[in-house]
């Protein structure tokens, strides 16, 4: 009973309230159709849209089918035109630049040097499987490689599980190539005389190596100002004291090197320059600066950090993702690669790492290139593409001169002295810059242009329009609600005297 009453005294609520509304609207009556008429005739005289006027005020049938005609037209084409650009916009276009920058000073890479022969001929002798340990282990550093496999000689298992203390990062620190002033014969750079003491020790697949001109000086990085000039090294390779596994890929006596950002971690993979013996290389290089931009327009991600490397790069990124999957999944992680944990045994390196290395490989966990890949390319990166040339090295004067001053014979002096020159061509860099073809203000100004070309109109004239059809709704909204109070009130219950 209590429900009903309820029930009834709000439908006497509701009924009150819109009555209240209705004499609201009441009191301001919606316009006549003569009104209405007049305001629609008064809009197309004075809209700043062209071309409307002329249909309104001419009497004349056929000239207001002509200039019904010509806006119509006018209008399809601005939706045709107005579309293409959208459409456009949308795809992303991009253009590229290219800059060409001279300066005074420009400032020299880093170069990272290592001795094609690996490690020490009597270290070899004590550990021949040392070279496929050394394989298994540096395997974090190359891109893309799945082992064919990993079983190695038959006295691996045996040696990695009976010398799981066996340190490889301290054997390869003392028994790989070194350098000192029997193997740094002469060093140069602008000029100036430099020694070992002006290189950084880092390992690389190739063991150890050399870098100058590395991150850590970064504050005090150095410069040249003259073309032609740069780093001159005279490297004496050991070929007797150093060796290597004797097949093909490995067969060779010299110096590979790497030229890259002093900011950036040096990659071999494919991308060293080799010097042999006997040879004098002269490496001349320029700085070529890429800027890239971010998703949609390019591939590059800014958002993307490295926890242990200050600049981004795929290469330093790839190394990071490895370590991260090695980490989680085998519980270390190899010296070679950035940050801190556990460092792998011989043991994990072959039960674990090696298959877990596949596995990421396989399942793509490591990718790179593409802005929702694991390491995009970078926002801006800085190479330095290089022409080497090569000459017989020394001349048969040079030779003698050589040995005496080495105390040497003439044949070693032939067969261990590498020379490496490495200049810049020109004082400038050049800046390859992708851009974006369309910004958006470029958009509004097109789209502003497409308007005022087929119809005259400007931001002014879209509000206009936007009153306009603003108008005419409120007052059909206003007509079908007075419509609506009516019916509501004329079916309603009668109220109880």
């Amino acid at each position: 009973m209590s429900l009903l009453v309820c029930l009834f005294v709000s439908i006497l609520w509701t009924l009150g309230f819109l009555g209240k509304i209705k004499l609201y609207l009441s009191k301001r009556p919606l316009p006549s159709p003569t009104d209405r008429k007049k305001f629609d005739q008064d809009f197309a005289i004075s809209t700043s849209f062209h071309g409307i006027h002329n249909i309104a005020q001419n009497q004349n049938k056929l000239r207001k089918v002509i200039w019904l005609s010509v806006v119509l037209g006018s209008v399809s084409l601005l939706v045709w035109q107005i579309y293409s650009r959208l459409v456009n916009y949308f795809t992303w276009p991009t253009t590229t630049s290219i800059e060409v920058q001279y300066v005074e000073k420009i400032e020299f890479p880093a170069v990272t040097f290592c001795n094609l022969n690996r490690f020490q001929t009597e270290a070899v002798s004590r550990f021949g499987i040392i070279f496929f340990l050394w394989d298994i282990i540096s395997k974090v550093l190359r891109l893309q490689e799945i082992s064919a496999n990993n079983t190695g000689p038959p006295e691996t298992l045996d040696f990695v599980t009976n010398h799981q203390n066996f340190s490889i990062t301290e054997f390869v620190k003392n028994n790989g190539f070194y350098l000192n002033h029997d193997t740094l014969v002469h060093c140069e750079f602008f000029g100036k005389t430099c020694g070992p003491k002006d290189f950084k020790h880092v390992f690389t697949e190739y063991g150890n190596c050399f870098t100058f001109n590395h991150g850590e000086n970064i504050q005090n990085k150095n410069k040249v100002s003259v073309s032609g000039r740069g780093l001159k090294l005279l490297l004496d390779v050991h070929q007797e004291e150093f060796t290597d596994n004797p097949v093909p890929g490995f067969a060779d006596a010299g110096i590979i090197f790497v030229i890259h950002s002093p900011k950036k971690e040096p990659q071999f993979d494919g991308l060293g320059l080799s010097s042999p013996v006997g040879m004098h290389a002269r490496v001349t290089i320029r700085q070529l600066k890429t800027i890239h931009q971010e998703y949609p327009w390019g591939e590059c991600n800014p958002d993307v950090k490295l926890r242990n490397f200050s600049t981004y790069s795929t290469y330093g990124c790839l190394k990071e993702c490895k370590a991260q999957h090695i980490q989680r999944l085998c519980g270390c992680l190899p010296f070679l690669l950035p940050g801190n944990g556990v460092e792998c045994d011989l043991l994990k390196y072959y039960n674990c790492v090696s298959p877990i290395l596949d596995h990421i490989e396989r399942k793509g966990l490591c990718t790179m290139g593409t802005h929702n890949s694991s390491c995009p390319v970078s926002c801006e990166e800085t190479e330095y593409p290089a022409t080497v040339s090569y000459s017989t090295f020394p001349s048969q004067r040079a030779t003698k001169f050589l040995a005496k001053k080495l105390n040497q014979s003439q044949e070693y002096i032939r067969e261990n002295l590498v020379n490496i020159e490495i200049n810049y061509s020109d004082l400038n860099y050049k800046i390859t810059q992708q851009q974006k073809a369309v910004s958006v203000p470029e958009l509004l100004a097109d789209v502003g242009g497409q308007l005022g070309l087929f119809c005259g109109a400007s931001l002014i004239t879209i509000i206009e329009i936007i009153e306009y059809v603003f108008t005419n709704f409120y007052w059909v909204f206003i007509f079908f609600l007075l419509k609506i109070l009516e019916m509501i009130q004329r079916t309603s219950p009668p109220q109880a005297v």
